[in-house]
């Protein structure tokens, strides 16, 4: 039977096995060797590490739903509501630089300043966080999808109809599309994706499509909170949504290519029809069928999702403040030495990187089912 708890304990399972992959794919230890699911695609296409982050932004839109509906019954503390959002907003933009400018922002803030990625992962959370919950507690459900899927028409429009400023044409390449020419304009090269320089893919134009992701998301989280339709009609439409997502997705790709730095339309439907599928399967297996003994490390993960993300981007770059003298005389920062020295040398160079990911992903979990088992949950 369904659980009565308004909490979705596979809401929960779904957001820390996403950010448990986030770490998985951040942290190789060597970006020059790693198996081809846990790369990015080239461009166009879409590999499992491609689904993560809009899995997580989708994740951000069913937490809205589930968390501010008791705020949208009641229009007298909307105003409330969206001041929080506005805060909380903030503090994660300002997470997402700070992690840009560590730890130089110690030695040279000036310089720091200077070449301070503006755009980034905790920015594009923050900016699809605030919009879709103002989105959310002001709009009915069919407002909501008339609101995403007019973003994303919007975007196509503009992404394959407007021509370039010094370009000439519209186009879909890497440095001459028009979201690279918004960023280089507004933000400069500075201040954009230090491995691209040229664009970001966090960039202003393609949080536009983004904030689809999680009013996608939105959606999925108002119809499984409603009350008056049973569990398995709930499973069978969030199956029967998911499938249709996923294919009108493909579709738009013959026109709008998939591809996760463009953030384009077709890859917003095929994403959050793919999470959709998720969702409901997590759904259908710990919430209706109980199935709980294997949630515990994924829930461990989901209740300081943000928490690990940013320490984990923390770590390494405070690891290698200190530097370790190679046996060739080299000097190497200590996250690099631990890895030369503890993994590489026992194992092929791929599945070496591999088991060095691996170890953070344990490690993590460690120190955070640490924090569960003490009951802190860090909440921003």
């Amino acid at each position: 039977m369904e659980t009565n708890t308004q909490r979705l304990l596979s809401l929960d399972v779904f957001r820390g096995a996403t950010v448990a992959a986030m770490i998985l794919v951040n942290n190789p230890g060597d970006w020059g060797h790693i198996y081809m699911p846990l790369e990015h695609s080239g461009w166009n296409g879409c590999t499992p590490t491609d689904l993560i982050f809009p899995f997580f932004l989708f994740i951000v839109g069913v937490s809205i739903a589930y968390a501010m509906a008791g705020k949208k019954a009641d229009p007298a503390t909307h105003n409330q509501a969206i001041l929080r959002a506005i805060k909380r907003a903030a503090i994660l933009f300002g997470l997402g630089l700070f992690l840009s400018v560590y730890p130089k922002i110690f030695t040279d803030p000036i310089a720091a300043l200077k070449i301070v990625r503006i755009p980034g992962v905790l920015q594009r959370i923050s900016v699809v966080f605030l919009v879709s919950a103002i989105v959310f507690l002001k709009n009915s459900e069919k407002n909501i999808f008339r609101i995403a899927m007019g973003l994303l028409v919007i975007y196509w429009a503009l992404m394959t109809f407007v021509p370039v400023p010094y370009v000439g044409y519209a186009n879909l390449e890497k440095e001459t599309n028009l979201g690279a020419w918004l960023d280089r304009t507004l933000l400069t090269e500075a201040h954009l994706w230090k491995s691209a320089k040229t664009w970001d893919p966090e960039g202003i134009l393609s949080t536009v499509p983004a904030i689809a992701s999680g009013l996608f998301g939105v959606l999925v989280g108002s119809y499984l909170r409603r009350k008056d339709v049973e569990a398995p009609t709930k499973i069978a439409w969030l199956f029967t949504i998911g499938l249709l997502a996923v294919c009108a997705g493909l579709v738009w790709d013959l026109e709008f290519p998939i591809n996760k730095s463009l953030w384009t339309s077709s890859f917003v439907l095929y994403a959050g029809g793919l999470a959709t599928l998720v969702l409901a399967l997590c759904y259908w297996l710990i919430d209706v069928h109980q199935q709980k003994r294997f949630t515990t490390p994924f829930v461990v993960y989901g209740m300081n999702a943000i928490t690990v993300f940013f320490l984990s981007g923390l770590l390494p770059r405070t690891l290698n403040l200190f530097s370790v003298t190679m046996p060739d005389g080299s000097s190497k920062g200590l996250q690099s030495w631990m890895y030369l020295t503890w993994v590489s040398p026992h194992f092929s160079p791929v599945n070496a990187s591999l088991v060095w990911a691996i170890a953070q992903v344990l490690f993590w979990f460690v120190i955070l089912g640490i924090l569960y088992k003490k009951k802190i949950f860090i909440k921003i």
